[in-house]
């Protein structure tokens, strides 16, 4: 059962002296969390490097260790719509933190294609889907920092000065990188359309205002029709350059990028060391919007 803990009543510290054991489902919410729990938490990642957050299974491994767990920071990819309920019943003790509270999703783009109508790109209307990418944007880190903290705080009292301490810390932290971020993409010298295999940045994209073009539909690869069509209007708006994940194959990416005569970067949006990987991503960014 999926809780959010704004309103828990679980107060008792972490016992003994030893860190709180919590569980997050990606990488930069362990890099969310231990900026904010320091060295009072002990944090596991659900999802392993280079795995595929849509389509993760849990090793054996991981949900024995899930049971020393008094947390589990939920973010809303899609492996946990199976899991989270496998998760609860076999922790019973361990309490699913929705990390992404208070956040309205957005739905993910997908093409499609208006006679006349340049501005083509749009949300997939038919399907419903949202967004869960929710961690690229750093406004909407601050929404997610909030409700680590309140988490953090109900489950170790104790802890509260050093957590509410590291948290204003770490939203100075991202104040100071969306400032820098909309720095680097500010100018006039830039178009403000990307071309991305995997529609992973459409967070980013509104936070800065940016438009996401994207070559993957719902998980699916792209049909002969749409690929042609994706190639004549990136040629169209002078796009270059096709973003990539590690996560994905890189196949029809690397058509587009060869019939454009550009190239492919990878742009990861699942590193471990997320300030500094977004500021890479926004200079990879930033070149290929010129």
């Amino acid at each position: 059962m999926l809780i959010c803990l704004m309103g828990s009543s679980i107060t008792s510290p972490a016992s003994g002296g030893n860190p709180l054991k919590v569980t997050v489902s990606i990488l930069p919410q362990k890099y969310f969390v231990e900026r904010i729990g320091g060295d009072r938490v002990a944090v596991s990642v659900m999802v392993l490097p280079g795995a595929n957050p849509a389509t993760y299974e849990p090793k054996p491994r991981q949900m024995v260790d899930l049971t020393t767990s008094r947390l589990y920071f939920a973010i809303g990819v899609p492996f946990e719509t199976v899991w989270l309920d496998k998760f609860a019943h076999a922790s019973p003790e361990m309490e699913v933190v929705s990390t992404q509270a208070g956040i309205e999703k957005i739905p993910m783009k997908t093409p499609h294609h208006h006679d006349g109508d340049k501005n083509h790109w749009g949300p997939a209307a038919h399907s419903g889907v949202r967004d869960p990418h929710i961690w690229l944007s750093p406004p909407l880190v601050m929404v997610q920092a909030r409700n680590i903290l309140s988490a953090l705080i109900k489950a170790d009292l104790a802890g509260r000065a050093a957590y509410e301490a590291n948290y204003k810390s770490f939203i100075m932290e991202l104040v100071d990188l969306d400032l820098k971020i909309t720095a680097l993409l500010s100018g006039g010298d830039t178009h403000r359309r990307f071309l991305v295999y995997h529609p992973a940045w459409g967070y980013f994209a509104k936070a800065y205002g940016l438009v996401q073009i994207p070559v993957e539909i719902e998980g699916k690869s792209p049909t002969p029709k749409t690929l042609q069509r994706l190639i004549d209007e990136a040629r169209q708006d002078g796009i270059r350059t096709v973003f990539v994940q590690p996560q994905f194959p890189a196949k029809s990416a690397e058509t587009i990028a060869r019939a454009i005569g550009g190239h492919v970067i990878v742009a990861d949006p699942l590193a471990p060391d997320w300030g500094k990987n977004l500021l890479h991503v926004v200079e990879q960014f930033k070149s290929a919007l010129k």
